[in-house]
């Protein structure tokens, strides 16, 4: 692609201390997320970033939990607010999608508040039966 953006499936590329700013931060859903439940949460699953092929800066982050046959979990998805609106998002998504495509997963799960059209142009949709779903709080 020539958008000026780099997909990485390497953890050693994610920058710690960037992401856990942005999820702590600036997320809705994890703010106040200490460093050390961040670094763990990073070891404890498949990640991803985007970076900017010129400066190599970290422009975005997601990463997956899964047991690598028959479900994942994709969260923690974020994109530096500078770089909203330059196909971040799209770059991600696209690039988790490929990468877990040949696990032959059965589902892969996530939650958002407001991203719904990006994750439909890659597949996902509401649940067809939620009620069937629980929580553990």
């Amino acid at each position: 692609m020539t958008d000026g953006l780099r997909f990485s499936n390497r953890t050693e590329d994610i920058d710690r201390t960037l992401v856990h700013y942005w999820i702590s931060e600036l997320s809705y859903w994890a703010q106040g997320r200490t460093r050390e439940t961040q670094d763990t949460a990073i070891d404890g699953s498949r990640n991803y970033s985007v970076h900017d092929q010129a400066t190599g800066a970290q422009l975005g982050y997601a990463r997956v939990i899964t047991d690598g046959a028959t479900f994942a979990w994709l969260c923690d998805v974020i994109v530096a607010p500078h770089a909203r609106g330059r196909g971040v998002g799209k770059r991600l998504i696209s690039g988790i999608v490929d990468d877990l495509e040949p696990l032959g997963l059965r589902r892969i799960l996530l939650a958002t508040a407001d991203a719904h059209g990006l994750y439909a142009q890659y597949g996902f949709e509401p649940l067809a039966q939620p009620e069937r779903w629980m929580v553990h709080l």
